[in-house]
């Protein structure tokens, strides 16, 4: 049985890749090691928090002793690290925050799972690991920066980021990238849109619009709302996570892309017309600092050479996605509830 730790497996993105791969993998065992910070809920897991391949662990990827213990305890033979801090208007108030977490809890994985799984932890030169094993660490386009009204992003592009969280996970790629070359430890970095979808935390685009055009509250959009995004629903990114944890070419990175450019204003608006709500709720306001102007990713790579795309439309996705919220209105409110306002 393969044995594989999921870091931030109680947020967003986390949770549902935690069910999609106990659902498609039926011989894997799951390690889902989270902090349950702010965004972090086990609600989102009470479907498969039975499952006997599954093991939740309250932990902070920042405890190095705890870290060790895990890695110990379970004899994992691959981490997929999505735990993080990941909204840039919480990291312009609290940077350090971002940058403990995302960088310095990034490297005590790293080291966890270099001392469990190379053939002589003990020797610097050694780069001989056991078969099979793989840091997977899934990060950002926003690494990037902006791209200008054409282009789109590649994986051999500088990294530009321009707000402390996405620095943070620039930082975050560049010691995994580091941990490769000096150490040889298998690894893949995973650079993703904007991801939807069910369980999102309402701080988001998406799942903020919704929550408040039920609650006729106002619609806060930065500035002119023209700021473009590339949309991906969150089953096709795990998808493609599962494809490079299998396929993936050691010390590689890909980007994922849904192939939906959209300015944020369209989207709010396509919310409002489901909903038969009044576009009177928008209130456009002031811009944030350093707010990117467009991301477009170019999943080339991916698709070519992995073989994965995207299987949801944006149409079909969005659907999809008014209809779980609109069904799941205990689930807001239990968010909603919490520390989050």
């Amino acid at each position: 049985m393969k044995t594989i730790i999921v870091t931030g497996g109680a947020g967003f993105i986390g949770s549902n890749f935690v069910a999609m791969m106990l659902n498609k993998h039926s011989d894997y065992q799951i390690i889902n090691v989270d902090a349950l910070t702010y965004a972090g809920n086990l609600e989102n897991l009470k479907g498969i928090a039975d499952n006997e391949n599954y093991t939740f662990i309250k932990a902070d990827i920042r405890d190095n002793n705890k870290i060790k213990e895990i890695f110990t305890k379970y004899n994992a033979d691959a981490v997929v690290n999505f735990a993080a801090e990941s909204h840039v208007d919480r990291s312009i108030e609290e940077p350090e925050v971002f940058l403990t977490t995302n960088v310095i809890g990034t490297q005590v994985l790293l080291e966890a799972a270099k001392n469990s799984w190379k053939i002589n932890p003990n020797d610097n030169y050694c780069k001989e690991y056991k078969q099979g094993v793989k840091f997977l660490q899934v990060s950002t386009d926003e690494v990037y920066g902006a791209l200008g009204e054409t282009g789109m992003f590649v994986e051999t592009m500088p990294l530009m980021p321009n707000s402390p969280y996405s620095a943070s996970k620039a930082s975050a790629d560049l010691i995994v990238r580091a941990y490769s070359e000096t150490f040889g430890m298998p690894v893949n970095i995973t650079r993703c849109s904007n991801n939807y979808g069910a369980y999102q935390f309402p701080e988001k685009l998406i799942p903020l619009m919704i929550n408040n055009c039920l609650r006729e509250k106002d619609l806060p959009v930065y500035g002119d709302g023209m700021q473009v995004r590339d949309w991906i629903h969150v089953s096709d990114h795990c998808s493609a996570i599962d494809v490079v944890l299998h396929k993936g070419k050691d010390g590689e990175v890909y980007n994922i892309g849904g192939n939906n450019e959209k300015a944020n204003i369209e989207i709010v608006k396509l919310i409002i017309n489901t909903l038969s709500k009044s576009e009177d709720l928008i209130k456009y306001v002031k811009d944030r600092p350093g707010h990117d102007r467009r991301y477009a990713i170019d999943n080339n790579k991916i698709t070519t050479q992995l073989g994965w795309k995207p299987a949801y439309t944006f149409e079909q996705g969005i659907k999809e996605t008014i209809e779980w919220y609109l069904k799941n209105k205990e689930w807001i409110e239990s968010i909603t509830l919490r520390d989050y306002t």
